[in-house]
């Protein structure tokens, strides 16, 4: 790609030199100068303080310190610090997800691993090899019945295969540390182009850790032989049988089990959809030299559910995103793909955006680290803190007075505090949702609402007067405001019909959840030994053949019962109301809320023509180099060749007339520039700018340029090249945004 006209050029040889010696795919952009390296040159960069300073160099250093500040733009402040902490925060969540996905799959994992070591106990005591049959480069000939592999077929549930990458990956390091031979095979190993010699080569990679032009698979009993292999399972994982070649797959499990008394192989296939998928597959000769077993993993929502909850509902890095952003990352989840990983990625993208937007971003690592003071050591970061925080909409809301460093940390501290009750009440709703089969993701967006915070809290409908005993009538719900759709509501009426044992179960897993909230946890422990009572009485109770006394007081024990039921919702219901506060209610929650959705969702979906557009009308802003970002929407020559055309072409109808294009592209190159002289020590007010004069550019070298870039702009389909018809116009494909 032709480069853009730099202030300073060798000569037309050299230019053309460079041209043909650095071409690349795209086009690419002068870097902006750096603000370090220019503070270096100048020789005004920033010097260690000393502890004792006198009068005039404190004034000198709040002085420098001041202009520094405003200097600083919103988006250059501290840019390596937010892309730092973006790493810490992504990698802990990354983490999490890992952690979570594993526990959710560690009494599966645990039970195939018992399987794996019960067939190789029964392939070992089946039949003693000797050692000269052992070292034969040919399989051992045993009747049919000797012949069966342990197969264990593990069905996943999934929509895409995308999904069980990472479950058996984790499956074979499970099975590895528990000492097994562990290789993974994919479908793009059963291909019938690359034959069983495929499937075999990757085998012998895996295990041997070396690359061999034979595929032999008596290299691989040979390597079985050898000290610290011989006495372990050798477990071979195909990760989707479905997507297997099935000619290819046949004649892989017929050659394993001739080699099965040489090489114990016990064989793990994922199936997606039903269990008998491999009927479909495989022929009736080589079903019976499978001996199946079946696991079966939890299903896509368990594990959603289970992701969702450690990183978006506890406490896990500080990350969050507001409702619009919950609500699309769902309906993206169920309208696209349906898989994990997509919801992982779109929820990665979410942070990276987040952190390229928001200035004070930053503070998410020390979050994260749970090291809030450091926000408020270094003195210009202090400044920069205090200059967009309490310019914030939310705490211009809902804060007034004066702004210190003091403020900030507690309302910091206060934003966690309230975010962690939050989670501790969702996490309550889906204690009891679950028995109305409620999806954590569901609640999710519904708790994430702003408007039905504030519905709830509002004085004009709930009419809540202060009372300090939470069982009281004045903390009751209208049906109104329960919303007779909405999930919450639905997990607060459940409450009221699930049977006296499961109440008594809730209850105790509530008083799990809410050790950190002492006035709910308290109250909850004034309930459990009522509820205890009741569910013995209940157990006890014999409602038939029974005589009017026993009646009497039967209808005492379900007043009781009711009564129990009636301070369970209550207590449910003040939850809700008086700590399920989102975060888009909180002061502050900007730094740690992504809240554009239509930023997530153009990455996401994408519109590539539009970004074109943008990025080559606007390039100066995007670069904020000093020699284009105060040139406001006149053109330089400086600027990237495309980008000068792209502009000129606004000028332009759907035909542009490429002599016209071409001239008014001409002088645009060879325009003077202005050039910003430097201080002088008699006058370091004043500032003047001077005329340079315009590059000695031959004819040639412009027309070279403007070739390229109107091919770059053909390659990104913004216009379409001359034809025979109107050999001296170009058509434009895109126009106005």
């Amino acid at each position: 790609m032709a480069p853009s006209a730099t202030p300073i050029d060798s000569s037309p040889s050299s230019t053309s030199t460079s041209v043909d010696n650095n071409l690349q795919p795209f086009f690419v952009l002068h870097k902006a100068s750096s603000g370090k390296s220019e503070r270096k040159s100048t020789g005004s960069a920033k010097t260690r303080r000393r502890i004792d300073l006198s009068p005039s160099l404190q004034m000198n250093a709040k002085k420098l310190e001041a202009t520094r500040v405003e200097e600083c733009g919103d988006d250059d402040c501290y840019v390596n610090l937010r892309v730092e902490a973006f790493e810490i925060v992504w990698s802990k969540i990354e983490s999490t997800i890992k952690n979570v996905l594993r526990d959710v799959n560690t009494n599966v994992f645990n039970e195939i691993h018992r399987w794996v070591c019960q067939s190789f106990n029964t392939i070992m005591s089946s039949r003693t090899i000797a050692f000269h049959e052992a070292t034969q480069a040919f399989p051992i000939i045993a009747d049919a019945s000797s012949k069966q592999l342990f197969t264990g077929l593990v069905l996943t549930k999934n929509m895409e295969f995308v999904d069980d990458l990472l479950t058996f990956e984790e499956l074979g390091l499970h099975l590895r540390s528990q000492g097994c031979r562990v290789a993974n095979l994919s479908s793009l190993d059963f291909t019938a182009k690359s034959g069983i010699n495929g499937c075999l080569r990757s085998l012998l990679r895996q295990f041997l850790m070396a690359s061999l032009d034979a595929a032999d698979i008596s290299i691989l009993a040979s390597w079985y032989r050898e000290e610290g292999n011989y006495g372990n399972p050798v477990v071979v994982i195909v990760e989707d049988i479905e997507r297997c070649c099935g000619s290819v797959m046949s004649d892989f499990i017929l050659m394993l089990s001739e080699w099965v008394f040489k090489v114990p192989v016990i064989l793990i296939m994922g199936v997606a959809t039903t269990l008998d998928a491999s009927r479909n597959i495989l022929p009736s000769d080589v079903l019976q030299h499978l001996n199946p077993c079946k696991f079966t993993l939890g299903t896509p929502t368990e594990r959603m559910d289970a992701v969702i909850e450690a990183v978006l509902v506890k406490p896990c890095s500080g990350f969050s995103v507001s409702h619009k952003v919950a609500l699309f990352m769902r309906n993206y989840f169920a309208r696209q793909d349906g898989t994990l990983t997509s919801f992982i990625r779109a929820l990665k993208i979410a942070c990276v955006q987040h952190f390229s937007m928001e200035p004070l971003s930053f503070i998410l690592g020390g979050i994260s680290s749970e090291q809030n003071e450091q926000v408020i050591q270094d003195g210009l970061l202090l400044q920069i803190v205090l200059k967009h925080a309490f310019d914030l909409p939310s705490y211009v809301r809902n804060k007034t007075g004066e702004h210190n460093g003091e403020i900030f940390t507690h309302g910091l501290s206060e934003m966690k505090k309230l975010q962690k009750h939050w989670g501790i009440v969702v996490l309550c709703l889906y204690e009891a949702g679950k028995y109305d089969k409620i999806r954590l993701l569901d609640l999710l967006c519904e708790a994430l609402d702003p408007e039905l915070h504030n519905f709830r809290t509002s004085d004009t409908l709930t009419k809540i007067e202060e009372d300090p005993c939470p069982f009281s009538s004045n903390y009751r719900y209208h049906q109104q405001y329960l919303r007779k759709g909405g999930f919450i509501g639905r997990a607060l009426r459940k409450v009221r019909d699930l049977p006296i044992v499961q109440l008594c179960k809730l209850l105790q897993r509530w008083e799990e959840l809410t050790v950190d909230v002492i006035k709910i946890h308290e109250k909850l422990k004034e309930l459990s030994p009522v509820l205890k009572s009741e569910n013995d009485k209940s157990s006890k109770e014999d409602m038939t053949n029974i005589s009017k006394r026993q009646a009497s007081r039967s209808q005492l024990y379900m007043e009781d019962t009711k009564a129990v039921y009636e301070k369970a919702t209550i207590l449910m219901e003040c939850m809700v109301r008086d700590y399920m506060q989102p975060i888009e209610s909180i002061p502050l929650h900007e730094v740690f809320c992504f809240k554009n959705v239509e930023k997530l969702q153009s990455a996401l979906i994408g519109d590539p023509r539009r970004r074109i557009q943008v990025d080559l009308l606007e390039s100066h802003i995007i670069l904020r180099c000093r020699c284009c970002s105060g040139s406001g929407n006149t053109l330089l020559p400086t600027m990237h060749d495309t980008s000068i055309m792209y502009n000129l072409a606004q000028e332009h109808g759907d035909l542009i007339n490429l002599h016209d294009w071409y001239q008014s592209f001409k002088s645009t190159v060879l325009c003077p520039r202005r050039k910003r002289k430097k201080k002088s020590k008699q006058s370091p007010s004043k500032k003047r700018k001077i005329l340079t004069e315009p590059e000695n550019l031959s004819e040639a070298a412009i027309q070279a340029r403007f070739c390229r870039a109107v091919t770059e702009l053909q390659i990104t389909g913004l216009i379409r090249m001359p034809t025979k018809r109107r050999p001296d116009f170009v058509q434009r494909v895109a126009f106005e945004l």
